[in-house]
């Protein structure tokens, strides 16, 4: 390598190091990341919630029901002795899984008959989840039948699992993926909008002219907010569409339910956007912004794995991720079939985030404009 070469490749390489900006780029997003992705993204399933529903209360039901009680992967939250309290339970997401022993199944398995019948009702709204809990229901029903044989000398498993999922009676992960890339999409393209409207101006070197206008910075800052939002709805009901007649999704809930959720998650996502605008000083530095939310808040959504598998303290940190509410919204209205009564939960935290971050977006303009 000649040597001209090499010391403008020395050169190059002292100015990124002197700068403070670029050797915060260089340290503390990639270790903020490593340890986002390292802590949050798991696909292992551990202590997640079930509920046992026991109809027989004989000897091989509890041995059955211990073997679930002491594994890691489970954790019994509720035991239930009527028909009528498992909607609730998978309903409001309290148990994953419902296991119910049917009556006589201690009966059956030791008179050698038919074998005693298991049902394994599983929330199917997060396809990859429930189906990693029925492959450790699978193994715990298997590993039970093979000491059951081996103990009383008999062929067959004596016990036989009947799996009801609900909300997804197939299991299909199209319909759990493609409603989560509604709200991903969405984001992506609603943040850059904004991330890039300050920084746009101030790298033209127009931020001065607009400041001389009769616009105060309050007006300005909506002016910048509206072709955002504008831009995600008309994005967003674009991919509603094709998710729907494209992809065969079940849209089964209230059109406006999801839309109010829409508007909220739009608004929280361009006050996070005008936010990164106001800090940054070129458009490459406004990208550079968005890049760095829209990875740790795609991988604490739950897009992917479930937040229940997240440490409690990473658990607390998605409470400020929007695309954790709006992607519960995406989901219930389409394959849960809720409105808004149902929803409310999800709508508020939206809302604080969007007005909150509207507001620190505020002060940052005014605050840069001097």
């Amino acid at each position: 390598m000649p040597r001209h070469i090499l010391a403008l490749a020395l050169k190059e390489l002292l100015a990124l190091l002197r700068d403070k900006r670029s050797r915060f780029v260089l340290i503390g997003p990639p270790i903020a990341q490593l340890l986002v992705f390292g802590f949050a993204a798991t696909f292992d399933l551990q202590n997640a919630p079930i509920a046992i529903y026991d109809e027989d209360q004989g000897a091989a039901a509890r041995e059955l029901i211990a073997r679930f009680e002491g594994s890691r992967n489970f954790e019994v939250v509720a035991r239930i002795d009527h028909d009528a309290q498992v909607a609730p339970l998978i309903d409001d997401r309290q148990a994953l899984l419902v296991l119910r022993i049917a009556p006589r199944f201690s009966q059956e398995i030791l008179s050698g008959g038919g074998g005693g019948s298991v049902q394994a009702i599983l929330d199917g709204r997060n396809s990859n989840t429930a189906m990693l809990a029925l492959n450790y229901t699978r193994s715990i029903v298997t590993d039970f039948n093979d000491a059951w044989a081996a103990r009383h000398g008999r062929s067959g498993p004596p016990v036989h699992l009947e799996i009801r999922p609900w909300y997804n009676a197939n299991l299909e992960s199209r319909w759990f993926v493609v409603p989560g890339i509604v709200g991903l999409l969405t984001l992506v393209v609603t943040l850059i909008v904004t991330a890039l409207s300050v920084a746009r101006e101030r790298e033209a070197g127009t931020f001065d002219q607009l400041l001389v206008t009769p616009l105060r910075p309050v007006e300005i800052l909506i002016g910048k907010s509206i072709p955002g939002l504008l831009v995600g709805l008309l994005q967003g009901s674009l991919i509603v569409v094709v998710t729907v007649y494209g992809f065969g999704v079940p849209l089964r809930g209230s059109v406006g339910a999801l839309y109010l959720g829409m508007a909220l998650f739009l608004l929280s996502a361009v006050g996070v956007g005008l936010m990164i605008s106001s800090l940054a000083v070129t458009q490459q530095q406004g990208l550079l912004g968005a890049f760095l939310f829209l990875v740790p808040a795609v991988i604490l959504s739950g897009f992917a794995t479930p937040i229940a598998n997240m440490p409690q303290a990473v658990q607390w940190l998605t409470y400020l991720n929007p695309l954790r509410y709006f992607l519960i919204v995406l989901r219930g209205v389409f394959l849960q079939g809720n409105s808004y009564a149902l929803l409310m939960d999800q709508y508020w935290p939206m809302a604080l985030i969007g007005l909150v971050s509207l507001i620190l977006a505020g002060w940052l303009f005014r605050h840069r404009m001097y």
